[in-house]
């Protein structure tokens, strides 16, 4: 079965840096592009980052664009999302997630606290 864990979540100040990662299994991880999302408390969950199968094709959100990188690795099947330049609008859980034949899968979400 399709499984998605993440990790890398933590406290971190304004202007820091964090790294999170998403381990996939289950699925034939090089066919799918993969994605990000977050939902911050009492908001609604909001798409960060796609890559597309290769790695060679990405988008990002308007207000992580400069900030936010997304990678994969197709030989590991992981899927990373570089977090530079942090804020505490950035507070949330982040999500890994697949679209595969219509049917969205998600991980258990990894916790980001942004604050001083």
């Amino acid at each position: 079965q399709v499984q998605l864990v993440e990790s890398g979540g933590g406290l971190v100040q304004p202007g820091g840096s964090l790294r999170l990662s998403c381990a996939a299994s289950g699925f034939t991880f090089s066919r799918y592009a993969m994605s990000w999302y977050r939902q911050a408390p009492g908001k609604e969950r909001e798409l960060v980052a796609t890559i597309n199968r290769y790695g060679a094709s990405t988008n990002y959100a308007d207000s992580m664009k400069g900030r936010f990188t997304i990678s994969r690795d197709n030989v590991k099947n992981i899927v990373n999302l570089q977090m530079n330049s942090l804020k505490p609008e950035d507070t949330a859980v982040y999500y890994c997630n697949v679209l595969i034949s219509w049917s969205d899968y998600w991980g258990q979400g990894t916790q980001v606290t942004v604050s001083s």
